[in-house]
């Protein structure tokens, strides 16, 4: 059934998915694609770079996905490793970066596209503590400038530099 394969592929079939008051149902994953991109950030614990291309070009791929030309994805990605302290890294690849660094560089990511929302799962799970602390203060920034983050984390202390808490046991909330 065609219904039940886009549901599969768009990553759930129970419930409705509601963005930006679209029913992403109805979308095919394509537009479904175009509309996460537009109001999502997403980072990763492992931090999803593409090995092949510098940090620079890393952070330039959403806006590669929203049509922004070479000149201008390239400039606003340079903004944005500034913004996260990695500006002198712009031409390293991945694996000339610690992981501190990489994190830091999917969250320029993330928030190039300038989403209304960041959704970070366990962003600090393969991160020393001080280096947790740096994303941490990061994420605080964007939120301080109305950008909202949700960070999923298995880490008492980094779930209490939190403004809210909601924990979930076996999938239902329980505070």
């Amino acid at each position: 059934d065609l219904q039940k394969r886009v549901e599969d592929q768009q990553g759930y079939n129970e419930g409705e998915y509601v963005l930006n008051n679209t029913l992403i149902k109805k979308l095919t994953e394509t537009k479904a694609a175009k509309l996460r991109n537009q109001y999502l950030g997403f980072v990763f614990q492992s931090f999803n770079l593409i090995s092949y291309k510098n940090a620079a070009e890393n952070v330039a791929l959403p806006l590669y996905y929203q049509k922004v030309n070479r000149k201008e994805r390239m400039k606003r990605a340079n903004q944005f490793l500034e913004m996260v302290g990695l500006d002198d890294r712009a031409e390293h690849l991945p694996s000339e970066l610690s992981g501190g660094q990489q994190q830091r560089v999917a969250i320029a990511r993330a928030l190039v596209s300038n989403p209304k929302v960041i959704l970070a799962d366990e962003p600090t799970g393969a991160l020393d503590s001080a280096t947790s602390n740096e994303v941490m203060n990061i994420f605080r920034t964007v939120n301080k400038q109305g950008i909202t983050v949700i960070l999923v984390t298995h880490e008492e202390d980094i779930a209490n530099q939190s403004d809210r808490i909601i924990r979930l046991k076996d999938g239902e909330i329980i505070n």
